[in-house]
């Protein structure tokens, strides 16, 4: 995959070059590059932007400026361009970027992703060289540019050899293995901290056993939905009924008096 980022800061992305699943995979023949459009602006002075029709804070991202750039990366028309490999816009109103789609990325062969800056893109940009608008949620950063990270992160991860072990990718939050619902939760040494002990399933051995108990978990977490505060199995009723491997943890009762974080959901 040739995977590539216009960006008016491309030094960001020297970092996120040295990740070690970035360099498994660019070992591997793939891709990362960064291009920033201020080298070759029809504009002097090296200008990218200008205030927006109509008035109201801000610069905008003009259209000019991304058609040169684009052209002199790939030596084409930018027009042209999307059909032939996927040019994304980073938007906060694009669409969301989810697992799924973040599976038929790494699908592709090539793809560009485009970082705005200050208000944004001219809308002509979106509409005339972009194939896709995407957003990483539905909040506004000061840039494209943590965006675009957290697109070439989850898509190059998908790619095989990136991770350390093939397995890592298959049973993720979201992922297919596990039916689109958040993963299970995660248990190391040492087994009792605190009172706080590791649910005995497992510590059993038995695989099947350990599957179901996992498959279970991240059903819950499905059914629950997000939540900023993990539910607390000795004070939470799981959907399901009771766990047939018993309580996620043999954590005591919480003391009495208010909770000092605010009441739990569904309390």
């Amino acid at each position: 995959m040739q995977l590539d980022v216009v960006t008016l800061f491309p030094e960001w992305f020297d970092w996120f070059q040295t990740q070690r699943h970035v360099r498994n995979a660019t070992q591997r023949g793939h891709e990362v590059r960064a291009f920033n459009p201020r080298d070759t602006t029809p504009l002097s002075g090296g200008q990218v932007d200008d205030t927006p029709f109509g008035g109201g804070a801000g610069m905008v991202l003009r259209v000019d400026v991304m058609d040169k750039a684009l052209q002199g990366i790939y030596n084409q028309d930018p027009v042209d361009l999307r059909r032939e490999r996927r040019v994304i816009a980073l938007t906060p109103g694009g669409r969301m970027l989810d697992d799924a789609f973040v599976d038929e990325l790494a699908g592709e062969k090539a793809i560009t992703l485009l970082c705005g800056r200050y208000e944004g893109f001219d809308e002509r940009i979106v509409q005339h060289f972009a194939s896709d608008a995407v957003s990483v949620g539905r909040f506004v950063l000061s840039g494209g540019e943590l965006a675009a990270m957290v697109v070439m992160d989850a898509v190059l991860r998908k790619l095989p050899g990136s991770l350390g072990h093939s397995e890592s990718a298959m049973e993720e939050s979201f992922s297919q293995a596990l039916g689109g619902d958040p993963e299970y939760p995660h248990y190391t040494r040492p087994a009792d901290y605190r009172g706080w002990k590791v649910p005995p399933v497992l510590l059993s051995g038995h695989h099947e056993e350990i599957a179901n108990w996992r498959r279970a978990r991240s059903q819950e977490r499905g059914i629950v939905g997000p939540t900023a505060h993990p539910p607390d199995p000795e004070t939470e009723k799981r959907p399901s009924g009771p766990d047939p491997f018993g309580p996620m943890s043999d954590a005591p009762q919480r003391g009495s008096g208010p909770d000092p974080f605010g009441p739990m959901s569904g309390d």
